[in-house]
């Protein structure tokens, strides 16, 4: 099943489609953060009414999340290569463990709405297409071999970054975490759609030129390693969001690093999932 938070008559309602291109609204949750609390919808509503997709202003699934957006950094092997080169005090090092942190996300837009450029604060606007996992009920102290049974989905998350603010910082909270830098989308897709762990083509680009084009098997710590270690610590709220981390192929990478600008359009694709689709604010 694919889940969308849709416009309809100048409000957020909660959608469900089978072949997303027809959509039944779900009047019965208030916002997607029920829904997943509730689980997965296996019938639609004899009177839920039909839209298609193309019809109404998709946002992002969840427009609100409940707590930050955690993240995996240096989750990609090229991309550790790369980010290094880009600047080895802020990105060098060995990394016995995982790099987690977080994303402060007051709201989340969805797919062909603006980023904010920034201009004056930000000069090194980056993107970063990541497999995003949904967490379908509180978490603690999970077992691996339970893993699957907390994820209510997979969506696409854009880890929109300012390497300025992020080198001039040494941490990368607020270079991660500026209004509009959480851009998710266009949809959840439940996990029963996929086989576990999902291996699936990741790409994005940049005024149609393929910047990254990688698989999620690539991941350095995977999913279920994810999701045991985090919660052994913490729990893991309905409707989390962890966001994977991105493959090779970002600006900062680039010979030389080419950013972002105003009136780009950045195209984030996940197999099975979408196109999450944003453009840099004029």
């Amino acid at each position: 099943m694919r889940y969308y938070t849709v416009m309809v008559n100048g409000e957020e309602r909660v959608a469900a489609s089978q072949d997303g291109k027809e959509l039944f609204v779900l009047e019965t949750f208030a916002d997607m953060n029920a829904l997943i609390a509730a689980g997965n919808v296996a019938t639609f509503p004899e009177d839920a009414q039909k839209i298609s997709v193309g019809d109404v202003t998709s946002l992002s699934p969840i427009p609100h999340p409940k707590q930050d957006v955690l993240c995996l950094g240096i989750n990609y092997t090229a991309h550790a290569e790369e980010a290094e080169r880009f600047s080895k005090e802020s990105f060098g090092g060995e990394r016995p463990y995982p790099i987690f942190f977080s994303k402060r996300v007051c709201y989340s837009q969805g797919t062909d709405a603006p980023i904010p450029a920034y201009t004056g604060l930000v000069d090194s606007l980056d993107y970063e297409c990541e497999l995003g996992v949904v967490i379908g009920k509180d978490a603690k102290n999970v077992k691996r071999e339970d893993v699957q049974d907390y994820i209510f989905g997979y969506t696409i998350v854009n880890d929109v970054s300012a390497r300025n603010l992020q080198t001039r910082h040494k941490q990368w909270y607020f270079g991660k975490s500026l209004d509009g830098f959480t851009p998710m989308g266009p949809c959840i897709v439940s996990a029963d759609e996929f086989a576990f762990p999902p291996k699936l083509r990741i790409s994005c680009r940049v005024n149609g030129e393929v910047r990254q084009d990688s698989s999620t098997a690539n991941l350095i710590t995977g999913i279920t390693d994810i999701i045991v270690m985090l919660s052994e610590g913490m729990t893991l709220k309905t409707g989390t969001v962890i966001a994977t981390g991105t493959p090779a192929g970002v600006g900062m990478g680039m010979k030389p690093p080419t950013f972002l600008k105003p009136g780009d359009v950045v195209e984030c694709e996940i197999e099975g999932i979408g196109v999450l689709r944003n453009y840099i604010e004029e």
